[in-house]
């Protein structure tokens, strides 16, 4: 009888001790992300799935073995109670396996925590709620004083998560990023966690795999906390975005917290090519940014590229103003040395009409407009042509025979093949590029313009002077020679064998060259004025 009674009495009490489990474990989980984060703690659900041993088993061996299966649901932390910001983390359901012998010891390992559709909001720096000071301890505090009883989780893996980096202006979008597979190693409290993550790049699409540090985590300032790490980019489809065609690669590294971060990389576009062009030509870059993670913005330090054989440098940065607004762009480019016909064949379909060497040096804005890129683009700065050869005949020819001219040698043939200079500073602004001035020349001859082009009606309103190194009459050949030679006089001016103010109208197809009408007009007025004045 007293044997039966006390085996009645030992399984009454092992039936007790394994009900004790499930609230235990709860307020266990929840103690250590109030600890963990800094907040307070809502979990709407948390089971305790006892393995098939007997009561008597979990007693005698004080649980020791023995793995209890814990799946939760609904997880939502909120800083410090505050209901009136996004909570910090929110989980969707977790999971992992405990000893039972190990759930009274003051450190508790957890070998591996799986938690599917996570969400992390990131408030921005200095913007986390902080208590009054007669709000009693805080779970940072309370943190320290339970640092003897602690949970060490040695792998967490999350499926389904996403990070958003809120805005310091309440009126724009966060910064989002979904990771499809997320693995954390060793979530020590205090220690930087090593990861490996995997996402799905929204724009442009594409993979990223990055590998790295987190942490430690800073409850107080979030978007503090510690990252690095090492990334590779793959398969990205430019075609996504406006004006732009081919698949970007990149890899690199970066540092800084969550809300700040400096990257440094390279990236290549095998086949960059402008839509309405039609050539796909290879451009690579090495880069340094800075990303303000609160907002997407991105600042460039000099970037270092190469498209085709052509070196040029970049800074600037990339900005967002507006909700639902693109970003603004705003860049200066510089290419100190570059060939000219890498430039063409991005910017014109077929083969490219000339080579040579150019020096370009300017600036780049798109303002955050809800226009194409070509109405709100706008450029300022200046170019430097050398060396420069039409790789067709026919304007070829044209060229030679000015310099022929311009020489007072018109019918010398071993004149062929010169080479042209050209140089100007231009501003582009609502689909209107204005040259400020324009200047072309070969070998015995030189052209200063300054006028307009108009992109979207394309006309051309050009006018400046043509001078020449021989007199008009040396430019000609058999009689006109000496028929001209007396007005030789009137057109040599400002130390040129001849000066002529010319225009070029029209369009890009079909310009037309000629004298000047307004200057011609100009010079009537002003025979006039002079008669007048002989009168009187």
């Amino acid at each position: 009888m007293a044997a039966a009674l006390s085996f009645v009495g030992l399984s009454v009490a092992a039936y007790i001790l394994a009900g004790r489990f499930e609230p235990y474990i709860h307020g266990q989980v929840v103690a250590y992300l109030e600890a963990r984060f800094d907040s307070t703690v809502q979990l709407a659900a948390l089971h305790v799935h006892m393995p098939r041993v007997s009561a008597l088993h979990t007693l005698f061996t004080r649980g020791r073995g023995v793995l209890a299966s814990v799946e939760g649901d609904g997880v939502v932390l909120r800083h410090r109670g505050r209901v009136d910001l996004p909570p910090i983390l929110s989980i969707r359901t977790f999971r992992f396996d405990v000893d039972l012998g190990t759930i009274f010891d003051p450190v508790k390992v957890v070998h591996l925590v799986t938690i599917d559709d996570m969400e992390i909001n990131i408030p921005p720096k200095g913007e986390r709620p902080t208590l009054d000071d007669d709000a009693g301890d805080t779970p940072a505090e309370n943190d320290q004083e339970s640092d003897t009883s602690d949970i060490r989780l040695e792998k967490v893996v999350i499926s389904n998560a996403t990070l958003n980096i809120l805005p310091k202006d309440k009126a724009k979008f966060p910064l989002r990023f979904d990771i499809h597979r997320l693995q954390f190693d060793y979530v020590g409290r205090r220690a930087a966690m090593r990861y490996d993550a995997a996402l799905t790049n929204a724009k442009p699409r594409g993979e990223v795999e990055s590998t790295g540090a987190f942490g430690p985590w800073v409850a107080d300032e979030p978007g503090d906390s510690p990252l690095s790490g090492s990334y590779a980019f793959h398969n990205a489809d430019l075609g996504v975005f406006s004006g732009i065609i081919g698949t970007l690669e990149s890899s690199g590294r970066f540092t800084g917290t969550l809300s700040s971060l400096t990257v440094k990389g390279e990236a290549t576009v095998p086949d960059f090519q402008l839509k309405q062009a039609g050539n796909r030509v290879p451009l690579q870059t090495r880069f340094a940014l800075h990303v303000d993670g609160t907002n997407g913005d991105t600042i460039l330090e000099p970037v270092n590229g190469v498209i085709g054989t052509t070196k040029f440098m970049t800074s600037g940065g990339i900005i967002k103003h507006e909700t639902g607004q693109p970003r603004a762009i705003s860049l200066d480019v510089e290419m100190p040395s570059g060939n000219i016909g890498d430039l063409l064949a991005v910017a014109m379909k077929g083969r490219p009409f000339m080579n040579g060497q150019i020096a370009l040096k300017t600036r780049i804005d798109i303002p955050p407009l809800t226009k194409s890129v070509r109405e709100k683009l706008r450029l300022d700065g200046q170019f430097e042509i050398s060396h420069g050869r039409f790789l067709k005949s026919t304007v070829q020819d044209q060229i030679d025979t000015l310099s022929r001219r311009g020489r007072g040698q018109p019918d010398n043939e071993d004149i062929k093949g010169v080479v042209s200079a050209m140089a100007g500073s231009f501003r582009l602004a609502n689909e209107r590029i204005t040259f400020r001035s324009l200047s072309f020349a070969v070998p015995g001859s030189g052209v200063d313009l300054a006028g307009t082009y108009d992109l979207a009606r394309d006309t051309l309103d050009f006018h400046g002077t043509l001078k020449l190194q021989a007199k008009v009459s040396e430019t000609m050949t058999g009689w006109k020679r000496w028929v001209l030679k007396p007005i030789d006089p009137f057109f040599s001016k400002q130390g040129a064998g001849t000066l002529l103010h010319i225009q070029v109208v029209g369009t890009s197809d079909n310009p037309q060259f000629g004298r000047d009408q307004g200057d011609d007009d100009k010079q009537k007025n002003d025979k006039k004025d002079d008669k007048q004045k002989n009168k009187k």
